[in-house]
């Protein structure tokens, strides 16, 4: 039998806005992290120090990223949302374009932070559209989905990227990346229908409208939502430093180049986070069908279990046993994140869905892109005097080794305030 069609809106136009949305989400990741892998490159031809290369990777972005998200937000709870999603677009694949002709690291810079201003409209409307297409019982997948954009998107920076920086030249990266969104844009904005909110959920949208403040104040009175933005901010704290600085380690600590590195990385992070994020999905839907508790403190386990591997991934000497075992963290820490950002949607009222994803993924990106890098970053430089060449190793070690546990305990949290918290989802107070 197939599946029942949500309100008015069919299933095959379900699949192709999710499917669409995604590839949004690819171009949104290419642009964003495809830095990373230049790093190497753009540090050899300014000489800068690694907070500089972490503030270009995380700060400048981030700040911008993450502020201007919750006013987007905002708007997008009010307006076309598949018409802010095309403007964002165009903004940020424009000005990943103009980071190529940047001649120097302030310029650089600059670009980066109309990059992170472009694609601080994207997610919390994304999300709200999705929440929209797809009930709650299906939420989770839908959003693990979505996060192979994620996935793929790292995959092509870092396959592309490492061959373009080794082969013809860092500035001509961003030049091949940033054009083709200006296309995409187009299609977005006439082939993606808007749907009318509260379908998915069999709900009438009132039509109310929430300042920030009165968002804010409703989730701060929902425990499980405070724990899960913290440990989603943990978790996204080392995987940032670890996406910006870890093609670094390895041309310093096992003296591999741009190339090789893109071509490995960009394998062995777009499979294995992309089962963590679709796997994670698919065990919340299932798990949390009978009790949402569960689902949540399996994410706490899988925090656990990645830690784990942290220890030999960063003492190991033999660079393909350490791709081997970076594969497994990698899968096992982005379990949270279809997870986090689905329960989300569900704790809060129709109108307040992009706000609320803004308000979540302004604690994941202040915490973790926007500080992530950068006290990786100022962490390498403080322990070049004792270790030298091998003070990425060493910072990114640290990092690793703290906030998993941490992390994993937040998500155990939220999980005791879950169902509760559903409970009152609709209730103003």
């Amino acid at each position: 039998m197939p599946e029942p069609d949500v309100g008015r809106i069919r299933q095959s136009t379900r699949r192709y806005a999710l499917g669409l949305i995604t590839t949004v989400y690819v171009f949104n990741f290419i642009d964003r992290q495809i830095l990373a892998i230049l790093l190497p490159a753009i540090k050899a031809e300014y000489g800068v120090d690694d907070w500089v290369l972490g503030f270009l990777a995380g700060s400048a972005f981030a700040l911008f990223y993450a502020t201007l998200g919750v006013p987007i937000a905002l708007l997008a709870d009010r307006v076309n949302r598949r018409n802010l999603i095309a403007v964002s677009l165009t903004i940020w694949s424009a000005m990943t374009a103009l980071s190529g002709v940047a001649t120097s690291v302030t310029q650089l810079a600059l670009a980066r932070v109309g990059v992170g201003v472009g694609e601080a409209g994207f997610s919390p409307p994304a999300h709200s559209l999705i929440a929209d297409y797809f009930p709650p019982e299906k939420r989770s997948i839908a959003m693990g989905v979505l996060a192979l954009g994620i996935s793929v998107g790292i995959m092509l920076a870092y396959l592309g990227g490492g061959w373009i920086a080794q082969n013809v030249g860092w500035r001509e990266a961003f030049f091949i990346v940033g054009i083709p969104g200006l296309l995409l844009a187009l299609i977005f904005r006439f082939t993606v229908a808007e749907p009318q909110r509260g379908y998915a959920d069999g709900l009438v949208d009132s039509g109310a409208r929430y300042a920030v403040i009165d968002v804010v104040r409703f989730l701060l009175r929902r425990r499980s939502f405070i724990h899960l933005a913290l440990g989603a901010g943990l978790s996204s704290f080392n995987a940032y430093a670890i996406l910006s600085f870890f093609p670094s380690f390895l041309v310093r600590s096992h003296g591999m180049d741009l190339a090789e590195i893109g071509a490995y990385l960009g394998i062995i992070i777009g499979v294995s986070t992309g089962i963590g994020y679709v796997g994670g999905g698919y065990l919340a839907d299932r798990i949390g069908a009978t009790d949402r508790r569960r689902s949540l403190q399996a994410v706490a386990v899988t925090q656990l279990l990645g830690w784990l591997f942290v220890f030999p991934l960063y003492t190991l000497e033999n660079q393909y046993w350490v791709l081997a075992v970076f594969f497994l963290p990698s899968m096992l820490t982005n379990v949270y994140l279809p997870t986090a950002f689905a329960q989300t949607q569900n704790l809060v009222g129709v109108r307040m869905r992009s706000v609320a994803s803004a308000l979540m993924l302004f604690v994941l990106n202040i915490i973790g892109l926007g500080l992530g890098p950068q006290i990786a970053g100022i962490l390498s430089d403080a322990l070049v005097t004792d270790f030298g060449v091998e003070s990425l190793r060493y910072s990114l070690l640290i990092i690793g080794a703290i906030t998993g546990p941490w992390a994993a305990w937040h998500f155990y949290y939220a999980g005791r305030h879950i169902d509760n918290d559903l409970a009152r989802a609709s209730q103003p107070h």
